[in-house]
């Protein structure tokens, strides 16, 4: 079976990058070009017959995944069940299932069959539990198991999945060389592969043996985004040298993989400081020929618990701005507890603001919709407003509850409304677009990223 990479690169223009043309406004032709140079990836495991056809990369609307999963002190299933509910209504646009405690199996295959979304994950963490389950001790992880479960995985149906193949020992020895760090270790698998690593005195296999991940993640036409293990989990960790030496590794690895047929992404950042993320995203794609970039956070504060799907809005649109494809959300629980539903729910909503934000600054000639909910408000056309509202339900709501005297006011202003006075000073002066007067025709659009 050839890739959609293959594919492409033989011209052929799958029924997938025919939906993703149609989704994003595109000739077939140029998201086919695009998938071909590895600058779009199209995860899509055919042993699912059915998912959601997502584009991520070069020119596309910035995507938002969301990741649930249980842990050693919390495993509910039917909690996971609702989160991936929740997540696909919430408009999340892939799933990553991380799962840490309870059946794995059971638990990847339930949400595998829940969820209509692409679904990725970090085989990582299966390999490490089991292997303390049965030998009370992770580092005695055998490397034969780690790429069965992989293939085991890919089997039941990823699409996508984290797989830490830029840690090395090289990478661990700048960690040393340095003084460890001021934020620690903030990868879960990366930390207990480093701790492998140590443990065994050997090379990490999944950098090792990357011919064999790409050989597996190709078979079933998964994409393989190169895990961020050594990512810093402090601004004041961001861009020191153990970080960058896994993100040139893995830059390096995403050309080889591309190179043998794999679609590939790379993973970043982290915690970085506001002014750090335009240049880590240029590092990432000039050094890997444009590969998408699924950017973690990105956090650009260390203090905002409670609040952190907040910090990583702003780091994220930021990241949308400059160039991410995929943005991982934060929910309010991050650093503290482990999400529930609305948790979820709030994360991706706020992700959403976020990508949008950085999308309708990325391309200034996709703008139409903020034009037009900013006419609808500016002539207090409330109805035709919500048309133009990422969450017409919630405006909706605020509106009922504290409904003004007179209707076409609300009672921010009330009686003192500036909309109001203001179209009784310019009525005749006011600019009307053509396409205001057939604005209630027009379909719906909650997203930024369709030309004009």
């Amino acid at each position: 079976m050839q890739t959609q990479l293959e594919l492409a690169r033989n011209t052929i223009i799958t029924s997938q990058m025919k939906k993703v043309a149609v989704d994003e406004h595109f000739d077939p032709e140029h998201i086919r070009s695009l998938v071909a140079r590895g600058e779009i990836v199209i995860p899509c495991n055919p042993r699912r017959k059915s998912q959601k056809i997502v584009g991520i990369g070069a020119g596309l609307r910035t995507k938002i995944n969301a990741s649930i999963g249980t842990s050693s002190d919390i495993c509910d299933l039917d909690a996971e069940v609702r989160k991936a509910v929740a997540a696909e209504e919430e408009g999340a646009d892939t799933l990553m299932e991380l799962s840490a405690g309870g059946d794995l199996d059971q638990i990847r295959k339930t949400i595998l069959a829940t969820s209509n979304l692409p679904i990725g994950n970090v085989p990582l963490y299966q390999a490490f539990k089991e292997t303390a389950r049965r030998y009370r001790n992770p580092s005695k992880l055998d490397p034969e198991y780690l790429f069965d479960l992989i293939e085991q995985q890919l089997e039941d149906g990823l699409s996508f999945m984290a797989v830490h193949c830029g840690i090395n020992r090289y990478t661990i020895e700048r960690l040393r060389n340095q003084g460890f760090r001021y934020g620690g270790l903030a990868s879960k698998g990366g930390t207990f592969m480093v701790a492998w690593m140590d443990a065994n005195n050997k090379e990490n296999p999944l950098y090792e043996q990357f011919d064999r991940v790409v050989a597996l993640m190709k078979k079933y036409d998964a994409v393989l985004s190169l895990g961020n293990g050594i990512r810093a989990g402090a601004i004041h960790d961001s861009h020191d040298r153990a970080q960058m030496a896994e993100m040139i590794i893995n830059c390096e690895l995403a050309e080889l993989g591309r190179d043998m047929g794999c679609q590939m992404m790379v993973e970043g950042p982290g915690h970085v400081p506001l002014d750090e993320i335009e240049g880590n995203i240029m590092l990432e794609k000039r050094m890997s020929g444009n590969a998408p970039y699924y950017v973690l956070g990105p956090l650009p504060l260390d203090s905002g618990a409670g609040y952190d799907h907040i910090v990583s809005a702003i780091g994220a649109a930021h990241a949308a701005r400059y160039g991410a494809d995929l943005v991982c959300y934060i929910t309010p629980a991050e650093h503290l507890a482990l999400p529930n539903e609305q948790d979820v729910r709030e994360g991706v909503r706020v992700a959403r603001l976020a990508v949008r934000i950085g999308d309708v600054a990325k391309y200034p000639d996709r703008r139409h919709n903020e034009k037009e909910a900013a006419m609808a408000r500016r002539d207090m056309r409330w109805q035709d407003l919500e048309k133009f509202l990422m969450f017409p339900e919630q405006a909706r709501r605020l509106r009922e509850e504290r409904a003004p005297e007179a209707e076409e006011t609300c009672t921010m202003c009330g009686d003192f409304c500036a909309m109001k006075k203001g179209m009784e000073v310019f009525r005749d002066d006011i600019r009307r677009d053509k396409v205001s007067e057939t604005a209630s025709q027009q379909p719906e659009k909650h997203y930024v990223g369709v030309p004009e």
